[in-house]
């Protein structure tokens, strides 16, 4: 009976989800301007970040929206695709269907770059 349950969750889970999870550490930063108030979306959810730092966000398939504003600046906004990670491909082979759905589904399967800028318009604040 342990053996039987053991194997089937070796089965069910993926490569992806065990060797990087769901989550992805991710830096913002809006050179030259500092301390703006950035806001990062997707399917998964909605995280905040002043800038230059870092956050914790879900994986997903699909785009990150960045939107980073600060007093007496332009707004910035990016946008970045999500890429699929080479382990994805092999957990085809290893986990199958099952695993590479896991990973799809949670995410796993998926990152973004690591640092993201964000260009703010710094004219407004020389006009003043």
């Amino acid at each position: 009976m342990k053996v039987t349950l053991l194997s089937l969750s070796l089965l069910l889970t993926s490569c992806a989800s065990i060797v990087t999870g769901q989550n992805q550490a991710v830096s913002v930063d809006t050179s030259p301007v500092k301390d703006a108030v950035c806001t990062l979306s997707n399917d998964k959810g909605t995280w905040f970040v002043n800038s230059p730092g870092s956050t914790t966000i879900l994986r997903s398939y699909s785009d990150l929206h960045v939107s980073c504003k600060k007093k007496g600046f332009g707004k910035g906004i990016t946008t970045v695709k999500s890429s699929t990670k080479g382990m994805a491909f092999g957990n085809i082979l290893v986990g199958g269907l099952i695993g590479t759905a896991v990973d799809c589904g949670t995410g796993a399967a998926y990152d973004y770059p690591s640092l993201i800028n964000v260009p703010i318009n710094t004219e407004l604040a020389l006009a003043k």
